[in-house]
């Protein structure tokens, strides 16, 4: 098993590192647009919009309730639209609008940027280091995310 691997250090080293990167790009280039749950809901609607609101409930891991203020207020700001779900009108469904696709697009792209400056000044090896360990940090990332939605279930 692949934790046999690691000690407990390794794997909070690993923890701290990967929240670091995250939480450094969102400072960086959130410009104050939106919160980190705000670009999570507007990035969920824009790649599987239209989608029911529950099933995005369920992908960002918020309560109904929340989601629906969140969706509020994004929908106010002209980023989201609500409609009802064209086979069963008691399930809402959330897309972006045009407004919520610019700025997910200029947020992706400023981030991007952001970040292949930052890899730009490392050390050829060092981003080979992270090329290489590409593939199993994408497959950390699915085997967690396999293992909420199962949780779930």
């Amino acid at each position: 098993m692949l934790t046999n691997l690691f000690d407990d250090d390794e794997v909070s080293r690993l923890r701290i590192a990967l929240g670091r990167i995250s939480r450094q790009v969102d400072r960086q280039t959130s410009g104050g647009e939106l919160t980190k749950s705000q670009f999570s809901i507007l990035t969920t609607a824009v790649r599987r919009g239209p989608i029911r609101a529950s099933e995005m409930a369920e992908i960002e891991t918020l309560n109904p309730t929340m989601l629906s203020r969140m969706i509020g207020k994004m929908e106010t700001a002209g980023l989201l639209q609500r409609s009802p779900h064209p086979d069963d009108r008691r399930a809402v469904m959330v897309s972006a609008t045009p407004a919520g696709i610019a700025l997910h697009t200029e947020l992706r792209e400023k981030r991007t940027r952001l970040f292949a400056a930052y890899l730009a000044q490392l050390p050829e090896t060092k981003t080979q280091d992270l090329l290489a360990a590409l593939p199993a940090l994408e497959a950390l990332g699915d085997e967690m995310c396999r293992a909420r939605v199962t949780a779930r279930s």
